[in-house]
């Protein structure tokens, strides 16, 4: 079976896996965030960090927007945690911010076990 953008979340998440396996687990979010971004570079992995994402109501801008934690490859967007699991919020979560951008694959990746855990969201 082919996944959507195979190859680019694959990239993505072994990018993870080697800022997991440096760091452990039981750091903030942030610093997730900030060791992924450099091993995105490391990787050459193509990167826009925290992007104003905009909502739209009857087709008119909100002045409020969601911030993506990572857009790669122009169509992947990556949502970082660092809690005990991914929840079902997380995914709605992802879910809104592929609907603002039009975009179709999110992966969501919880630094905050023993073991790396990601979960692909597809609109």
């Amino acid at each position: 079976m082919d996944y959507l953008y195979e190859e680019e979340t694959y990239s993505i998440i072994g990018a993870a896996m080697t800022v997991h396996q440096e760091l452990g687990y039981g750091f903030l979010e942030a610093v997730y965030q900030e060791a992924l971004e450099k091993e995105f570079q490391l990787k050459n992995i193509p990167y826009k960090r925290e992007i104003p994402l905009k909502v739209y109501y009857k087709n008119e801008p909100l002045d409020k927007c969601y911030i993506a934690d990572f857009i790669c490859y122009d169509k992947i967007i990556v949502e970082i945690k660092a809690l005990s699991q991914i929840i079902p919020e997380h995914q709605g979560q992802v879910v809104n911010y592929l609907s603002a951008t039009k975009l179709k694959l999110g992966l969501i990746i919880n630094f905050g076990n023993k073991s790396l855990e990601y979960k692909r969201v597809i609109k």
